[in-house]
């Protein structure tokens, strides 16, 4: 039998994303039993169309943006047996809430979908126009043709989409909250699910369209929290985590580091003019 999901998306500003969001769950196969939405804004935005299931609203405050509270308040106010965590930029493909269920259906596991990236012109609509104009991220491995794939590196886990049941999401408490501001939070999150003895998964059919914005390559408006989130995740699990980034960093000459390091020794923070010239307008990666 196929769990009952809960679609859960954050969101501050991005009010076009979330309505394309909103009418891609509108063109489910399956319709999940709920969007929870958690808003990092004092009100909801206006005029929301009906995504085809019921929507609940909840208000999450706090500087910087509370990624990991918010996520675990639409966590703990879903009512799904399965919790299917979606970026507010991305837009489901039909199949994808029925993908994610048919895969928990057969089994417990942290289960991935893949996310192709659109450029800036694309427009929301026809999915046969998204997936020809859509591009999959060159760091990510493909997603299986059908059914599930094991996936060994529970590190692949990015918050863009992802599901789980939510008696293994409250089985590690959910996000740790300790994680402030941009990065980190998500592969913690991973890590202790993968400690807890749940595996991960790639979905097939659990598409969605990423929506274009502007990224910083390397992101240099995340400078400090990206560093203090490494350097906890470090003390937690005795490894480093975006490890890219900060080789990025270093090779910028703002860090000495190396994955053998104990700590991160800041030699300089980015400059606004560096933090400018990094913003990329048409990249679709960071």
């Amino acid at each position: 039998m196929r769990a009952e999901s809960s679609v859960l998306t954050l969101v501050r500003g991005r009010a076009d994303r979330l309505r394309n969001l909103m009418r891609g769950l509108a063109r489910q196969t399956a319709h999940p039993r709920e969007l929870v939405i958690a808003w990092m804004q004092a009100e909801p935005a206006p005029e929301l169309p009906d995504p085809g299931c019921p929507v609940r609203h909840l208000h999450v405050p706090g500087e910087p943006m509370p990624l990991a509270a918010a996520r675990n308040r639409a966590a703990e106010a879903a009512s799904g047996d399965l919790l299917i965590f979606l970026d507010v930029d991305c837009i489901p493909g039909a199949g994808l809430v029925a993908a994610y269920a048919g895969a928990a259906a057969r089994t417990d596991g942290l289960f991935l979908g893949e996310v192709l990236y659109l450029p800036p012109d694309a427009a929301a609509g026809d999915e046969a126009a998204l997936d020809r104009l859509g591009r999959a991220h060159p760091a990510r491995p493909p997603a299986p043709v059908t059914g599930i794939r094991p996936e060994p590196d529970a590190g692949q886990l990015w918050g863009l989409s992802f599901a789980l049941p939510a008696r293994a999401w409250r089985a590690v408490s959910g996000m740790d909250e300790s994680y402030a501001g941009y990065g980190g939070e998500e592969t913690d999150l991973a890590a202790r699910l993968s400690l807890s003895g749940l595996p991960t998964y790639w979905v097939a059919g659990a598409r969605a369209y990423h929506q274009h914005h502007p990224v910083h390559v390397p992101p240099l408006q995340h400078f400090v929290p990206i560093l203090a989130n490494a350097e906890r995740f470090r003390a937690r699990h005795g490894r480093w985590c975006m490890t890219y980034w900060l080789g990025q960093f270093r090779d910028a000459g703002l860090i000495d580091w190396d994955e053998g390091a104990e700590a991160i020794r800041l030699l300089r923070p980015p400059t606004l003019p560096e933090i400018a010239a990094a913003l990329r307008p048409d990249a679709l990666f960071s």
